[in-house]
């Protein structure tokens, strides 16, 4: 057995530890590190992403809280430095951490967005761009906001009182 996989091995954990759905850091000690290669390309696509994030803050037809967290998601792969940046970040925290507690949108991004993308709308039917380019943009935009809108504001905490689970006597 390759050393990287030697710890974990005894069944009981191995149970233990596939019979909860959520990930759990230790099985991250199950899987090989990243080559050094593959770290620099998640680097990479982390600032790139990033970049892309921090420009959609300024121009109307680019997207921030996406490129914010495909960012996020490529830093937690090569460098908890960014990570760490991202998550205690003013303006870009709360969406990686709003994300994380169930796919969290804020209404107030959700107007945002939606705005963004009338103005965008309404630029490309202005503009003179083909109409065929113009609608197929638009349809796409209707379905980002179809599926935005459907993202919940805020997280439901589960209630105590609501566990029908069997409890002690």
């Amino acid at each position: 057995m390759p050393q990287a996989y030697r710890h974990h091995t005894d069944a009981a954990q191995w149970w233990q530890m596939s019979s909860d759905p959520t990930p759990q850091p230790a099985a991250a000690g199950l899987t090989r590190p990243l080559s050094a290669l593959a770290r620099a390309v998640y680097l990479a696509l982390a600032l790139l992403f990033l970049g892309l994030g921090v420009l959609g803050a300024f121009l109307p037809v680019l997207p921030t809280t996406p490129f914010i967290l495909l960012s996020a998601w490529a830093a937690a792969r090569s460098s908890p430095r960014l990570l760490h940046w991202l998550e205690h970040h003013t303006a870009f925290g709360p969406m990686i951490r709003d994300w994380r507690r169930g796919g969290v949108v804020s209404r107030k991004a959700k107007w945002m967005s939606s705005g963004f993308m009338a103005a965008s709308s309404a630029y490309l039917l202005w503009s003179g761009h083909p109409r065929w380019a113009a609608w197929t943009a638009m349809a796409c935009m209707g379905g980002v906001a179809l599926w935005l809108w459907q993202r919940p504001e805020h997280r439901i905490e589960p209630s105590t009182e609501d566990n029908t689970a069997a409890k002690p006597e």
